[in-house]
């Protein structure tokens, strides 16, 4: 993943404790 360090995948949008640089869906 991209920059991606912890991310949780819920509903439609990405939530973590992280850093999120990029969402694919």
């Amino acid at each position: 993943d991209e920059g991606l360090r912890f991310a949780i995948r819920e509903g439609g949008h990405t939530v973590g404790a992280g850093v999120v640089i990029k969402v694919i869906e």
